[in-house]
């Protein structure tokens, strides 16, 4: 599904190529049959993470010796990528393997790596992070959670929501407060372990616009006891600079599911429009459906091409804040605006849901919300100027 015709870009190498085609093949074999009753149950199967374990789809970029396939962003990035190109737009994966492990891996102790990184890898465990509070959306400074300090360990109380896997999750990273009374540096992040565990409880699976067979979910943690090694790392405090250390990746993943979407939107679009037939002869030979799709194509080629070079700076330890905003902010924009032209041509079949393009309107307009809003990148990049 090449709507581009872009060349690979550089750091495309061979092993990343065998990469995407085993993904692909993979994904329409095991996961892509499988999205209707997805779709019509509401949730993703919890087999399917150990199928995405197995075939070495889980923990791409976490070192062999962590149990992961000892690769980099990259590999997480084509994997992403092929998520979206097979219209699997509601899987948690992305976040469990580009967003829980490396907090796991960059912040943990060496014993907390060792047991947790392998069974992320495996599917066991299935990761989540738990950061939004129904009072504080993009506020991570004025969370409400609290751990506090209990003989050897902490008690955990507090309530999360907006949690993607918050159904399959048995591994949450909890944002909380171990020092209420010194602001952001009283932030830690605590990992909790949900098999067993007293006083922690799923709420309801929350109906929403679009990503129908995501497993967002709000979560209560009522006195949930956890011992010292919950702490992610050595150190109380730490939480908000992690946090905002992360962020970045956070926010080019985002950007991988737009670029893939708009991929597969004018794809799906341009094959529709050469068969579709009006007035006695197709949609695409109409002026003004060429000139729509000459425009989406040209503003996706500029998209994708920044979309590679945010990841190629990423590869090499140098992609900041700012950029890392400006492609979730422009690129989830642009996501919008192609999605909802594209739909546009297919007429009135684009708003039945069983046409793809419906559902991809619907998911789409998430992006522009989650990992940060659109507006909060706008003061972002604004503090660069």
């Amino acid at each position: 599904m090449d709507a581009l015709s872009l060349p690979r870009p550089a750091w495309m190498t061979e092993d990343l190529v065998l990469l995407e085609e085993q993904a692909r093949r993979f994904m329409a074999a095991e996961l892509v049959p499988d999205i209707e009753r997805w779709q019509a149950d509401g949730i993703m199967d919890r087999a399917a993470w150990m199928k995405l374990g197995a075939a070495g789809l889980l923990c791409a970029a976490i070192p062999e010796q962590y149990g992961g396939a000892g690769g980099s962003f990259a590999h997480e990035t084509v994997i992403n990528r092929e998520f979206a190109l097979a219209g699997l737009d509601s899987i948690g994966a992305p976040l469990h393997s580009g967003i829980v492990a490396p907090y796991i891996l960059k912040y943990g102790t060496e014993e907390q790596k060792k047991r947790w990184l392998p069974k992320l890898a495996t599917g066991e465990l299935v990761g989540a992070i738990a950061m939004t509070e129904p009072g504080t959306g993009s506020d991570l400074q004025g969370v409400k959670a609290t751990a506090k300090k209990s003989g050897n360990g902490y008690v955990l109380n507090g309530s999360k929501t907006f949690i993607t896997n918050g159904q399959h999750a048995n591994l949450i990273v909890v944002v909380a407060k171990t020092d209420p009374a010194a602001g952001a540096k009283g932030t830690s992040l605590m990992v909790v372990e949900t098999d067993g565990a007293e006083g922690f409880r799923r709420g309801r699976k929350l109906k929403k616009l679009g990503m129908d067979w995501a497993d967002t979910s709000e979560l209560f943690f009522e006195d949930v006891k956890l011992p010292a090694e919950s702490l992610l790392g050595e150190q109380e405090g730490q939480g908000f600079v992690q946090l905002m250390q992360e962020l970045p990746q956070e926010r080019l993943i985002v950007s991988t599911a737009a670029i893939g979407m708009i991929e597969r939107a004018l794809a799906l679009t341009i094959a529709y429009v050469k068969e579709r037939k009006a007035f006695g002869k197709a949609i695409i030979e109409f002026q003004n459906t060429q000139f729509e799709l000459a425009e989406c194509k040209s503003e996706a080629t500029i998209g994708r091409v920044f979309h590679d070079y945010c990841v190629e700076r990423h590869i090499r330890g140098e992609l900041d804040t700012v950029t890392a905003s400006m492609a979730k902010y422009w690129l989830t924009d642009l996501q919008g605006k192609i999605v909802d032209r594209c739909l546009q041509l297919f007429g009135g079949y684009g708003y039945m849901d069983e046409y793809p393009i419906s559902r991809m309107f619907r998911d789409a307009r998430v992006q522009r919300i989650y990992a940060g809003t659109n507006e909060i990148m706008k003061l972002l990049i604004a503090r660069s100027l």
